[in-house]
């Protein structure tokens, strides 16, 4: 039996931007919070290294700014950056109201921020000690506060185990006037569709890492905000510059474990399987250089030595820095029988971080009114061609309070229209789910093979017949077929991957995390990659 709720604000995602953007409207507002699964499942939850902030008296905004254009190959906006730059001690301060414990400087030596004494961190691309953290599990510190604020919360109604199908906008009611009122999700525990309305609906799903064979993300990570944007008329930009984290622990029985970035911040080197160091033949900063870089450097080596992964090794520090500094880590891989403290880290690159997606302004806007997105579902113009590490949970926070405020200064809310409740009477069960689990595996694979750290203008081609093929199928069984999360979440990534092969074979360059052989230098031209769908409007003035 179909159910429809009303709400003043519906979010579809449940992480750091998701809970931020509920927490900071639901004093004025009734806001619903969707989650695929329990509310800790998306990326925030397993963040390691921590928030990028300036909050050292020897740090400062400009310093920030040209840390994150220089990693983004000058593709960032700098507008963009600023702003988000100059909102980082405001994001640092609410998040600490909320009651993140954040780790302090017991020694106060010279790293801390002398006005609070909490403990900085420094990673790759970083010219500064800016990253304040919570030991190297800062994500979970995060959501666990965010989630238990949100429970706490008598005007946030949270749905768990609630997979969004499609946006509602006005044009598809035939009505006048095209806006957001809700979107159609399913009830996984139920089985059935469900209406959501709302006088606005945010975006907050999280990337799309799932797209590829080797990642760092769950499997939750699948596009979904991406694509329901897309369908419902909104563009994309710059999909191709796909962060692979250069340190993923390799172990059969490991599965999307990251070593976080803060390992070689604080002295760890990478070393090939004969002990030897290698960054440095890459890049005068070494291990400290932007993630791209690093990563490229590992796939080559892997390559051509025909290795399986290379090493991480910190085992030169002490053992109690290492267990202070790195206890999840510690403990992660100690129960795969690799002692860190005496041992180096096995690891790969994997996709990690999807820097495109749609496009938004300043307040989460996207082309639909109505409709935000915030996080990493959003292109904001702050990563550019590559993210610099830790600027992702502050963009989180940053644009989810930008998002409230401008929810929050609307003189009026719209009527919300009779939605038709979700039509099951000509599908039927499916006995063929094997289709779905060949085509996500096949899916995943040719990415890796094709479109990943190292790309071709053949390897392009070949991709994009592939996932033309796979979307056909998948549309085809989509139409004929009771839905699933499982089916759901195979029909965006299907379609993600599509944008992302599309918008690679539009840049013609290398920059960035978009490495071609058949282009190896940087064009003197600047510009985004930007996809419209042809049932697109014009946005606003």
């Amino acid at each position: 039996m179909s159910r429809t709720h009303t709400h003043d604000v519906l979010i579809i995602g449940s992480g750091s931007a998701g809970l931020t953007l509920a927490l900071q409207l639901a004093d004025q507002q009734r806001v619903a919070v969707l989650s695929k699964g329990e509310l800790h499942a998306g990326s925030t939850w397993l963040a390691q290294g921590g928030v990028a902030a300036v909050l050292d008296e020897q740090d400062s905004i400009d310093a920030h700014v040209t840390d994150t254009m220089t990693a983004g190959a000058a593709l960032s906006h700098e507008d963009a950056v600023r702003f988000t730059v100059s909102e980082g001690r405001s994001a640092i301060e609410w998040l600490i109201e909320q009651g993140v414990p954040f780790t302090r400087d017991s020694d106060h030596n010279t790293h801390q921020n002398e006005r609070d004494g909490y403990h900085l961190t420094k990673e790759g691309g970083h010219s500064q000690r800016r990253i304040i953290h919570a030991a190297d599990a800062t994500g979970k510190a995060i959501q666990s506060t965010l989630i238990e604020r949100a429970r706490s919360h008598p005007d946030i109604d949270l749905y768990e185990h609630h997979v969004a199908v499609d946006l509602i906008t006005r044009d598809k009611l035939r009505l006048p006037g095209n806006r957001c009122v809700g979107a159609y999700v399913l009830n996984i525990t139920s089985g059935h569709v469900e209406v959501f309305r709302a006088a606005n609906v945010a975006l907050a799903t999280g990337g799309a890492s799932k797209a590829y064979l080797y990642t760092s993300n769950r499997d939750g990570a699948s596009g979904d905000g991406i694509a329901m944007a897309w369908r419902a008329g909104c563009r994309v930009a710059n999909m191709e510059f796909n962060q692979f984290h250069p340190t993923c622990l390799y172990h059969p029985q490991a599965k999307s474990f990251l070593i976080t970035e803060a390992v070689r911040g604080e002295g760890g080197k990478l070393r090939l399987p004969d002990g030897e160091e290698f960054m440095k033949r890459f890049d005068e900063r070494g291990e400290l250089a932007p993630r791209d870089i690093v990563a490229r450097a590992i796939d080559h080596e892997m390559k051509r030595l025909g290795c399986d992964c290379v090493y991480l090794d910190i085992s030169h520090k002490s053992a109690d820095f290492i267990q202070n500094h790195f206890p999840t880590i510690h403990r992660k891989c100690l129960s795969y029988g690799i002692d860190i403290t005496r041992e180096p880290i096995p690891v790969v690159p994997a996709a990690h971080y999807t820097c495109g997606g749609v496009v938004s302004d300043q307040h989460g806007r996207t082309d639909i009114d109505g409709l935000y997105a915030i996080g990493e579902t959003a292109f904001t113009g702050l990563h550019g061609a590559n993210r610099l590490a830790s600027n992702s949970l502050l963009e989180c926070v940053v644009y989810a309070r930008a998002a409230a405020a401008d929810i929050q200064a609307q003189q009026t809310t719209p009527a919300l229209p009779e939605i038709p409740v979700w039509d099951e009477s000509l599908v039927t069960d499916s006995d063929e789910d094997v289709i779905i689990s060949h085509n996500w595996d096949e899916l995943r694979r040719f990415m890796w093979d094709y479109v990943g750290i190292v790309r071709s203008s053949k390897r392009l081609q070949r991709a994009r017949h592939r996932a033309e093929m796979l979307q056909h199928e998948i549309t085809e069984y989509y139409s004929n077929y009771r839905i699933s999360r499982d089916l759901l979440e195979l029909r965006n990534l299907a379609l993600v991957a599509d944008l992302i092969i599309r918008s690679a074979m539009l840049r013609q360059e290398s920059r960035g995390l978009h490495y071609t052989l058949d282009y190896p230098e940087l064009s003197p031209e600047l510009r985004d990659s930007i996809l419209t769908p042809v049932n697109y409007s014009w946005p606003r003035n």
